[in-house]
């Protein structure tokens, strides 16, 4: 068959990802099919369960747990250098192109076992130490948004490229996307193990997120690039493609529905709190003597209404506001997310501030400008 015969003949979009394919082996000629199959053979490898795999993810669960309670980014970070869950997550993205239940079912179970083995790890770790508090690094990985979400697919599809790709290194990739899979579960397990069953489970659900982004984006890539197990010129079609991936596809759209929800309250909430410091820095920052040293938010929820936000605002000074004056400054605030009511509440700390002439500011009121 001839090329004109074919672009007739076959569908629209298998024409377009038939040139897409060849394209990008025009770009990058080392795409053949005999390194076909050899990265084929790599994914089959890193997608298979053996004890260097369930020992490097418990290695990479114990730094990952211990850079978590430490506060330290770069230990979590370096974690994940031995970290080995990509490799049947890979599996079960090529599984679902090239249509092979044996792969797939292979992934899948190591994939299980894997994050089984991680999560116990994680566990064990935090029971053993639940005197120590949780850090912001473990706070951070249980808020999950939308652009998390991005960054697992955008991650994914890096990975995949990479794993094609004989001029990239794939090693690299992965570490930067086991970033997105170990934290979290630790996370979610050193929660767990606290008590923090609620926190515990929005960091389980940035990890499944994370899972099921990487895989999609993976099969995409491998899909685009010619991995379909059928030759060149009947390639995969975009339908089948897609109902194959249609669970995949599926859970994406809900996670994108429920994770943009997610971060339009977050930029919400984070709004308030930026406004909220601001009018009160305003007023007490220009107090003389006076100085805004914190501000905290807590909501309380309420039986038959929304609740109640309350400001916490640390101020440092010579003299105390009034009951008026604070009453002044709570009108003044922004409206809080979620139609709660606002209560601000100051906790005073008188300082004194001395000079070669002795202390300054001794009987100035709050309130008073300079």
């Amino acid at each position: 068959m001839i090329a004109g015969e074919f672009s007739q003949a076959a569908p629209i979009s298998q024409t377009i990802f038939f040139r897409i394919d060849r394209r990008l082996q025009m770009a990058d000629p080392a795409l053949t099919d005999q390194w076909k199959e050899t990265v084929r053979e790599n994914i089959r490898n890193g997608a298979e369960l053996n004890v260097a795999f369930l020992l490097m993810n418990v290695l990479a669960a114990t730094i990952a747990c211990y850079g978590l309670f430490a506060n330290s980014p770069a230990v979590v970070i370096g974690a994940m250098i031995v970290a080995m869950l990509l490799g049947p997550i890979a599996g079960v993205a090529l599984s679902l192109v090239d249509a092979d239940t044996r792969l797939l079912l292979q992934s899948l179970f190591t994939l299980l076992v894997g994050t089984i083995g991680v999560m116990l790890t994680a566990f064990i770790i935090g029971f053993l130490h639940r005197g120590i508090p949780i850090t912001n690094e473990i706070m951070a990985r249980t808020a999950p948004n939308l652009m998390d979400l991005m960054v697992a697919l955008a991650g994914g599809a890096a990975g995949a490229y990479a794993s094609v790709s004989p001029r990239l290194s794939v090693a690299l990739v992965g570490v930067a996307i086991a970033t997105a899979l170990v934290p979290p579960l630790c996370s979610a397990c050193i929660l767990f193990a606290h008590g923090e069953i609620d926190l515990g489970l929005n960091a389980l659900l940035l990890t499944f997120t994370n899972m099921v982004a990487i895989q999609f984006a993976c099969s995409a890539v491998f899909w685009v690039t010619g991995f379909r197990r059928i030759a060149s010129f009947s390639g995969l079609s975009l339908l089948t493609f897609l109902k194959r991936n249609v669970v995949s596809i599926v859970i994406l759209l809900g996670l994108g529905f429920m994770l943009t929800n997610s971060l339009h309250e977050t930029v919400t909430r984070q709004l308030f709190e930026t406004s909220t410091r601001f009018t009160l820095k305003q007023d007490i920052d220009t107090s003389v003597g006076s100085h805004l040293a914190d501000v905290r938010f807590e909501t309380i929820p309420g039986k038959a209404t929304p609740g109640t936000t309350i400001v916490r605002a640390l101020v440092r000074g010579p003299q105390p506001p009034t009951a008026a004056q604070v009453a002044a400054m709570e009108a003044k605030l922004p409206s809080p997310p979620g139609k709660t009511a606002i209560e601000l509440r100051i906790r005073f700390v008188e300082t004194s501030v001395i000079n070669r002439d002795g202390p300054l500011y001794k009987d100035v009121k709050f309130g008073i400008h300079e």
